[in-house]
């Protein structure tokens, strides 16, 4: 099986590109650049610098490498950023992601594995969270995945075509052989934010909001290891290529943790204290968020290798560290 993996040279995207690899599989990237680095893209891996949402070129592609599985990771991913750019990510989520599948109906590739979020569940009442939970989304982040996931449930219906939508919760560490990580120097995660800090490349980290209905006050989140979420991607594209039927499903370990738990996890990992800065909360950042990932185990047979805190930190401080060493890094 040939898999086209859009968004494949950034950073979840190519942890499955790696993961895919390491399992003798054939791969082809598909990526803007945008926000993907060329570097990262494993020697011998075919990487097409076009978008997603070129509906010609994709069924280009598809043609010429012999594609059998589309994983689709390209688009936006900052919630703050959706509340002020809302047509931006509707475009860059929703519309190009309908072209996307669209050539894949068109060209017969009937296995899609898409790269949802745990934003379409807004402020969930319950958690954990299971994945037939109330869908309300509080950004258009969120609301423009759970659009795709509507177009691919439609899609689904209509034609001979089959799907895996992957609720990611918070992703976070690298890869322990230190092939790829968290590299865009504008990401927002949590984890990012303060290994970068731990190395004194920030001055301090913002916690937004500490008057959450939380233990703490802070928002509690499920953080998974991109590493496992990576191999969760591969059983999901093993049980559609064995006739698997389309599914959502949940990615995280089940339990969550605060941002002062985070911070906290960072100073003991790293030995290096940093200041934390206290916030107003921001637009869209829902007080809890907890997977519930029975369905995952069950469906997959998915079990988590890093499922722990202090290992998802220590890979990401190493990988914060081998960019340090490269300074600025190369296109």
């Amino acid at each position: 099986m040939t898999v086209l993996v859009t968004g494949g040279a950034g950073y979840i995207g190519s942890h499955l590109v790696l993961a895919l690899v390491d399992a003798g599989r054939k791969v082809v990237v598909l990526d803007n650049l945008s926000t993907g680095f060329r570097w990262v893209v494993p020697p011998g891996v075919t990487l097409i610098e076009g978008d997603c949402g070129d509906e010609a070129l994709v069924e280009e592609i598809i043609g010429a490498h012999a594609i059998e599985a589309i994983a689709h990771f390209a688009g936006s991913i900052v919630v703050p950023d959706s509340v002020t750019d809302p047509l931006g990510y509707y475009l860059n989520n929703t519309v190009k992601s309908r072209a996307l599948i669209s050539a894949a109906v068109k060209t017969n590739v009937r296995n899609f594995i898409f790269s949802s979020t745990a934003a379409v569940y807004g402020d969930a009442s319950e958690n954990p969270i299971s994945e037939t939970a109330t869908l309300q989304p509080l950004s258009p982040y969120g609301s423009s995945k759970l659009m795709t996931e509507i177009m691919l449930r439609d899609t689904a219906t209509a034609h001979p075509f089959h799907y895996v939508a992957l609720r990611y919760f918070n992703v976070a560490g690298a890869d322990p052989q230190g092939r790829s990580g968290q590299s865009s120097r504008r990401a927002t995660h949590l984890i990012k934010v303060a290994t970068q800090a731990a190395l004194r490349e920030r001055s301090h980290v913002d916690i937004f909001g500490t008057d959450y209905p939380t233990p703490d006050g802070t928002c509690l989140r499920d953080y998974i290891h991109v590493s496992d979420l990576a191999e969760a991607h591969l059983r999901a594209l093993d049980y559609l290529a064995a006739g698997g039927t389309s599914t959502v499903l949940n990615c995280g370990y089940g339990r969550g943790h605060s941002v002062f738990e985070v911070i906290d996890a960072v100073k003991r990992v790293s030995g290096t204290d940093f200041p934390a800065v206290r916030m107003d909360r921001r637009a869209g950042d829902p007080a809890m968020l907890v997977a519930g990932a029975d369905r995952i185990r069950e469906t997959l047979g998915w079990r988590p290798a890093l499922d722990d805190l202090d290992t998802i930190i220590a890979h990401a401080l190493a990988w914060e560290r081998r960019l340090a060493e490269m300074g600025e890094q190369p296109a």
